[in-house]
Order: C-alpha cells, then sequence, then structure tokens
C-alpha cells in the first residue's frame, strides 16, 4: 500500500465513497496504534460501524501488509474472537529534533520502536530557510542507512524551537519564508515527499508526556521545560492546547518584576529573568565574582564566562552550599509563577522537565515551599509536583507522538 492514500492530493481524485473507506481505513490505523490490538467488535463499537463493514476494512488492511491477526481475545461465551493489531514494521515515522546548534533524528516503527538509534548532527537551525538543504540530506542519510522501504514511512515530526503557529505550519523565529504564499510545512513537504508536521519544542515535550510519560492517562497537566528558557505545554481535558495562533505557553514572558532586567522578548521583569537557566548562570557569576565560596570559584575566569546551568547543578549535587542556594532563590521564584498556574488552570500534575529539573530536590523543594506561600491551600493540595522520567529523548518522542496525532 502506498502512502499517497495519506495525501490531499491523493484523496481529492477519490470519489464519495471511495475517500469515506480510506479514511475509515486512516482512523482504524490509528486506532490500532494507539490502543494496542482490537476484536472487530471493538472497533465496530468505537466508530460505529457494522461488522461487516468493520471485518471488510481490516481484510484490506490484512492484504495491504499493514494489520495481522494477533491471537485471540477475551471470550464472554463461545468462541474466542480474533485480535486485529498493527503488523510490526509495517509503518515508520521520521523524527527531527532541532536544536540551535544541533539536529537530532530517529526513525520508529508502529510499536514505537526505535530502529535507528538516535543520529547527531552538527546542523544548526537558522533565521532562512538556508538550513534545510542540509536537514533534507542528513535525514535522507538516515532513511538510506535504515533500509526501510520509503512507502512504509508515513508521515515526519519534527519540533523547533522558537513561536511556533503549528496550525498554519509556520515558525515565526526560525526558518523564516520569504515567500508568504507558502507555509514552512508545506516547503518541507515539498523537498521531502511526506506529509510533515511541525511543533514548538516545549509542547513537543508535552505530546510527549502524554503520550508516554507521567501524563499518560491524565486530563489536566501542565508541563514545565526549563533549560536557558522556560517554556509551558498545556494538556487540557486531554488534549494538547495551543491558542488561537498556536502560541500558548510564553509562560516565561509574564512579567514579575516591576522595572526588572531586560528579558531577551524585550520586556522587563519577565519571570525568565528570576527563574531560568540565563538566571541561574547571572546569579552564580554575580555571587563568585563577589567573592562566594563555592566549587565554582575555582574555574578559571575563561570556564566562567561559558558557565552552563548544567555546571551548576552538579556542584549542588556534590552538596556545594552557594549553588543550592542560588537553585533554591530559583526554585522560590518559579514557585510564585507555577502558584499563579494552578490558580488560573487547576491542573493535578506539573511536569517540571529539562535541565534544571536535575537539580532534583534542590529545585522541588524551594518550589513546593513558594507554593505554600502563595497557592490557594484548596488548590494546591490537589496538584502534584513530579520531575519527568523522559530523560534527553522527550522530544524525539513527542515529535513521534506529533505524526500520529495528526495523522
Amino acid at each position: 500500500m502506498s502512502t499517497l492514500f495519506l495525501e490531499d492530493a491523493f484523496l481529492q481524485t477519490l470519489n464519495h465513497v471511495e475517500r469515506k473507506k480510506h479514511l475509515q481505513k486512516l482512523k482504524i490505523i490509528k486506532y490500532l496504534y494507539l490502543k494496542g490490538a482490537k476484536t472487530n467488535a471493538a472497533i465496530c463499537e468505537h466508530f460505529s460501524i457494522s461488522a461487516p463493514t468493520s471485518m471488510a476494512l481490516l481484510n484490506e488492511l490484512i492484504t495491504d501488509g499493514i494489520v495481522e491477526k494477533q491471537g485471540r481475545g477475551l471470550s464472554i461465551g463461545g468462541r474466542k474472537p480474533d485480535l486485529f493489531g498493527l503488523q510490526e514494521n509495517s509503518l515508520f515515522v521520521l523524527s527531527i529534533e532541532m536544536e540551535k546548534h544541533k539536529t537530532r533524528m530517529a526513525i520508529f516503527n508502529n510499536n514505537n520502536q526505535n530502529i535507528t538509534g538516535i543520529r547527531t548532527f552538527s546542523l544548526q537551525i537558522t533565521q532562512d530557510l538556508s538550513a534545510l538543504d542540509q536537514l533534507h540530506t542528513c535525514a535522507e542519510e538516515l532513511i538510506l542507512d535504515s533500509g526501510l522501504k520509503r512507502d512504509k514511512l508515513i508521515g515526519i515530526g519534527m519540533s523547533m524551537p522558537g513561536l511556533v503557529a503549528s496550525k498554519e505550519g509556520n515558525n515565526y523565529t526560525y526558518l523564516l519564508n520569504p515567500d508568504k504564499a507558502e507555509s514552512l510545512e508545506r516547503v518541507l513537504e515539498e523537498k521531502f515527499q511526506k506529509p510533515v508536521f511541525i511543533q514548538n519544542d516545549v509542547k513537543t515535550i508535552s505530546l510527549a508526556e502524554h503520550r508516554f510519560g507521567l501524563a499518560h492517562g491524565k486530563k489536566d497537566v501542565l508541563v514545565i521545560w526549563m533549560n536557558w528558557g522556560i517554556g509551558l505545554g498545556m494538556i487540557l481535558d486531554g488534549k494538547l492546547r495551543s491558542g488561537t495562533s498556536g502560541f500558548a505557553g510564553e509562560f516565561g514572558h509574564i512579567p514579575m518584576v516591576e522595572d526588572g532586567l531586560l528579558c531577551q522578548c524585550g520586556k522587563r521583569g519577565c519571570l525568565e529573568t528570576i527563574a531560568s537557566g540565563m538566571a541561574l548562570v547571572r546569579l552564580a557569576k554575580e555571587g563568585i565574582k563577589a567573592g562566594a565560596i563555592s566549587l565554582l570559584s575555582t574555574m578559571p575566569e575563561i570556564e566562567l564566562e561559558q558557565l552552563e546551568p548544567a555546571t551548576i547543578i552538579e556542584a549542588a549535587n556534590r552538596g556545594d552550599q552557594f549553588a543550592i542556594s542560588i537553585l533554591s532563590e530559583i526554585g522560590m521564584n518559579l514557585g510564585k509563577g507555577l502558584a499563579s498556574l494552578i490558580q488560573l488552570f487547576n491542573p493535578e500534575l506539573i511536569i517540571l522537565s529539562g535541565t534544571i529539573a536535575e537539580a532534583k530536590q534542590y529545585i522541588t523543594t524551594p518550589v513546593q515551599q513558594s507554593l505554600n506561600t502563595y497557592c490557594m491551600a484548596q488548590l494546591r493540595e490537589k496538584t502534584s509536583i513530579a520531575l519527568s522520567n523522559l530523560g534527553e529523548n522527550s522530544m524525539i518522542l513527542g515529535s513521534l507522538a506529533l505524526v500520529m496525532e495528526n495523522i
């Protein structure tokens, strides 16, 4: 079966009956991907279709090499029903994680198994489209090395920093397309000849948490991504919320300090200036130059100028009291911001992810102390704070989920 049946241009060539059948197949594929093997009766009930219609669609998908029988289900009397699931390695997704200074890629099969390992390329994201040729070359190299047939690659998911309007398929910070008539997503689809879906990095991480992490099975979860900056992803009523333009979640740019420090967004006193990796590094440098006693004060000046949040967190985990104290200040400020989110959205869970979350108790303890001070008890007591367990591959997993969510 060619993945042409996933593309709008192909669907437009079909009559009404044929189009309806193709879309029903798509829905069954997605249902089996998300839920695992199911009986014909379960498929009929889920999609409100007759047993003969469902069975005919399943038989066509079996002929196409996408679905197979996978044992038998539970019986409530009589013969046990057949279970139908996706055939292993019948469908694949290319997952791309673009960062400012590197790009990572992996290919996953329909069982969410990484068949290539994660490949890292020294490809920097650019403001214009100049990075796309190299991006395409790297991706084609990975596809070729994987040995998979291109017609089994159903789509490409791509996470990236910046203001991403996912509904229209554009990034307003990076990979800017001078041809306003064509979206970035469409430019990528023309280059790859496959469906492409783009999303902001923090929302991609939120999808990963919703599909594979601590948010799985939960309805109202906030995901806080803390690296150099701060980002927010919102799972509300079981769905990722992006807002009208797709820009929802700019939590780090909420003003917190009157006449505070200048933020990179152009405003003063944003939360990011007092509760991010940038703020942590600034506090560390200021303290060391003022004579603070710390493992960090033994660093050569050139290394101090290139100080990163991870180095400070490592010092804290080794018992460095100065590092612990500035992490506490960051956590208290972050907690004050989170108190507002809890009172706005009443989430059941807040997941902390990213580099700063690696400080573990040195960030969660001051966050909780701050919530005790600034958040209404009735709401605070219903919200758990947890550290993500997905590790450094959360964006790659989120880009995988992005394809299946959209297709």
